[in-house]
């Protein structure tokens, strides 16, 4: 499905979201109909209708096909003889099926990946019509090159010079260059393997890409956040069992939380536009075993350039202008949503994945109440800037992150000392000198 296509339909639910009356009419008329199935529903998290298809079963028929398609010369890929000859490839469980975009876990030479597809069949990506023209007459590789180049700037509203296309290119090779340029071309269809492929080298805060087989591409296995789980990630599983207590949890959660800062800080100024998530929520963020906060689904990141059209729609409020958590102002003379975004990528994260940590009793014992109380506050503060205005939001945010990174390092050097005792009656007998 084309960018424009899928948000459009992401605007689509933002505006069923909205109809909150009406909803709740259809889940009263449900309820008449039958209670019974819309408590099963609700029980089940409004999962019922996907989780029966995630299913083993389902999944192994769909890699199947693809080793089919392997074995007929349609597809390749450098993982597809590991999948589908020597076995080095072997599926583990479905994560994840929605409208048709799988998630698979998989074991890769003794080692956990992700397998991720958009669709679910290679012949449901649009394919280059004119293979065999190009295969007899032997277009220039610059051409298609070209072609390559236009397909990335629609999908990340950028200009790229062609030595970052990386691992997007793939030149001939042989017979098989016919299937090579059919999956390349499948996989640029996902935006999400785009982002990726174009980032993991100029980013540690994105995933890294493995290898591909027609248009399932592998990226690395981390630990993945949980908006049910008491810190929102699992410690335990990133660093093992023995990073369990009050003091441990403490630490690693402040690693994390100055990880989501470095990201925010990277995102808003290593590129050549700012690049901006409007999907922020524990589960589309995953750490690595160094606690490097890493961002694990794109589908809602969004350059400058591209952020601006999105953003840039008639209306009749400010309402109208959020796009999930990107917001902008409306302009009530030309009823027009502002271009610029109204809010920011630290703001969200201090009010979804901050807020929870920096509570009041925010490592139990292990920080003091001060620090404690500190980091609440400017938290707090961070995240209500909503009702600013843009350019009060743009000068506060830069005194936001500063103050954000003091009181964490201030939070790391706390719980050290208290961890460290000689450092601890080292302080004690420098203040009973001092008295």
């Amino acid at each position: 499905m084309p960018a424009w296509q899928r948000l459009r339909r992401g605007r689509l639910r933002l505006v069923l979201r909205r109809c909150s009356l009406a909803a709740c009419l259809f889940l009263c008329a449900c309820w008449a109909a039958g209670g019974a199935f819309v408590l099963a529903f609700l029980a089940r998290g409004g999962l019922f209708f996907f989780s029966g298809r995630c299913t083993d079963a389902h999944s192994q028929r769909i890699l199947a096909r693809l080793c089919l398609d392997y074995r007929k010369g349609a597809l390749t890929g450098d993982l597809c003889e590991d999948l589908c000859v020597a076995q080095k490839l072997i599926y583990t469980r479905c994560l994840y099926y929605e409208r048709g975009k799988k998630v698979i876990q998989a074991d890769w030479r003794g080692r956990p990946v992700i397998l991720k597809s958009k669709n679910e069949i290679f012949s449901s990506y649009h394919h280059l019509g004119f293979l065999e023209e190009l295969e007899s007459q032997g277009v220039p590789e610059a051409e298609l090159l070209l072609m390559v180049a236009l397909e990335i700037k629609n999908v990340l509203g950028l200009d790229l010079p062609n030595n970052t296309m990386g691992p997007l290119w793939t030149k001939r090779r042989g017979p098989h260059w016919k299937a090579q340029l059919a999956s390349m071309w499948s996989l640029l269809q996902q935006e999400e393997y785009i982002y990726f492929s174009v980032l993991q080298d100029f980013s540690k805060h994105v995933l890294r890409v493995i290898g591909s087989c027609g248009h399932f591409y592998a990226v690395e296995y981390l630990t993945a956040g949980h908006a049910w789980h008491k810190t929102l990630f699992s410690v335990e599983d990133a660093l093992g069992a023995s990073f369990s207590g009050i003091g441990n949890k403490a630490k690693a959660i402040t690693e994390i939380a100055i990880s989501f800062l470095d990201m925010v800080k990277h995102f808003d100024n290593d590129f050549s536009h700012r690049l901006h998530l409007c999907d922020i929520k524990p589960e589309n963020f995953a750490i690595r075993n160094d606690l490097t906060v890493v961002a694990i689904d794109v589908d809602m990141a969004f350059f400058e350039p591209k952020m601006r059209d999105i953003l840039e729609q008639n209306c009749t409020g400010d309402q109208d202008c959020n796009f999930f958590d990107c917001f902008s102002k409306c302009d009530l003379r030309s009823k027009k949503c502002g271009a610029e975004r109204a809010n920011n990528n630290l703001q969200v994260i201090c009010d979804k994945i901050f807020r929870p940590w920096f509570s009041l009793n925010f490592g139990g014992s292990a920080l003091s109440f001060p620090l404690q109380l500190q980091l609440q506050k400017a938290v707090n503060e961070c995240a209500k800037s909503r009702t600013m205005d843009i350019e009060h939001l743009q000068s506060q945010s830069p005194d936001s992150l500063s103050r954000l990174y003091q009181l964490l390092q201030a939070s790391q050097k706390e719980l050290q000392e208290a961890d460290n005792p000689f450092i601890k009656s080292t302080q004690d007998l420098q203040l009973l000198s001092e008295k």
